[in-house]
């Protein structure tokens, strides 16, 4: 079956240049004047996709986000925002609102092509991981008690694209959900008063963030920035609080997961406080390289100086003057934010 998509855009000439493109291509395309009619054509139909301007009469693109994500039938439709203005506030309130992607107007016809099939490749993608990542599914149910309802839940969830350097959630945000990442990675950091930053951890794919703020009180207790493209998907905190009444084994699953972020933390805090700069940089680098789960004898980290520095509690400087005293003695190689373990053993050994 042809997919549908429905362009919303005031635009005549873009509106129309689009169909024609998209309709050459294959696609079977509904339009829109205006948010309004929008709201109400993606209501009756259903599209598989929904390309909408940002500023329109009757009601703006992020007014027609809102209603649409409101609706459940609609709430999961990939929706990429079509606009004329390239300032970052404008694409980020959009993706935090729940846009899947944007287009920065003018366009040309590969750009439009190119970033429709990229997103439905993205969802045939996702649609493979629920598939072929269910088993780990298993170890929030007990057993296999209530793990048909936890499928739908999951699968169910509308799943949420960020980008690079993008705010997952601020610390004191009102806690929302638990969020799995699926793939990517993100970093959870602690401001300062004096607006320095301490990175408390570091997460990848089947990681949960927020267990702790969920569990503890009203508000996240850190802020997590993606510091690569990151697709996570967030679970509501009622059905967390439903699924930790009903499956003792949820519970058991989250006491781990906390006992261990504990764990870390406490030896992170004894690192800042008793080690020397080499002793402690050795360790997060031990830290990240167990994380990445790569082989043991080569290891290939990526991290920016200034995540490091956040991690270790030192200047970036003391950080290129150490890890270069590391590559002197073979321990490492650097290309970039590329770190390359080559002697784990050294690194475990380094004295204090």
């Amino acid at each position: 079956m042809k997919k549908k998509i429905l362009i919303i855009e005031d635009n005549e000439d873009i509106r129309e240049s689009s169909m024609e493109i998209l309709e050459l291509a294959g696609y079977d395309v509904l339009q829109a004047e205006n948010g309004k009619i929008g709201v109400e054509l993606a209501q009756q139909n259903l599209p598989d996709m929904i390309l909408c301007d940002i500023m329109m009469p009757e009601l703006d693109g992020y007014g027609v986000l809102y209603l649409l994500s409101k609706n459940k039938n609609t709430e999961n439709i990939p929706f990429i925002f079509l606009t004329a203005k390239a300032e970052r506030s404008d694409m980020r309130k959009g993706m935090e609102m729940g846009a899947d992607d944007y287009l920065t107007k003018p366009f040309d016809d590969m750009e439009l092509l190119n970033t429709i099939e990229s997103r439905f490749h993205k969802k045939q993608k996702l649609e493979a991981f629920y598939s072929q990542s269910f088993e780990s599914l298993k170890l929030l149910a007990n057993q296999n008690q209530g793990l048909d309802e936890l499928k739908k839940i999951v699968s169910d969830r509308k799943v949420k694209q960020v980008r690079k350097k993008q705010i997952v959630y601020y610390e004191g945000d009102t806690i929302s959900g638990i969020y799995l990442i699926l793939s990517g990675r993100v970093k959870a950091i602690k401001l300062n008063e004096d607006g320095r930053e301490l990175v408390t951890g570091m997460y990848g794919p089947e990681e949960y963030l927020g267990i702790q703020a969920m569990l503890s009180g009203d508000h996240y207790n850190e802020t997590v920035e993606a510091i690569e493209d990151t697709t996570i998907c967030l679970l509501p905190r009622d059905i967390v609080n439903q699924l930790l009444d009903n499956y003792t084994d949820i519970g058991q699953k989250f006491i781990k997961v906390l006992s261990s972020n504990l764990i870390e933390k406490e030896e992170q805090l004894l690192q800042l406080a008793y080690h020397s700069v080499r002793k402690r940089m050795a360790e997060i680098l031990i830290r990240l390289a167990k994380n990445h789960n790569e082989s043991e004898q080569v290891t290939q980290i990526r991290i920016s100086r200034e995540d490091l520095a956040s991690m270790a509690g030192m200047a970036t400087e003391t950080v290129s003057r150490t890890l270069s005293d590391f590559k002197d003695e073979g321990i490492i190689e650097k290309k970039g934010s590329v770190i390359q373990i080559l002697d784990q053993s050294k690194l475990l050994k380094m004295k204090n």
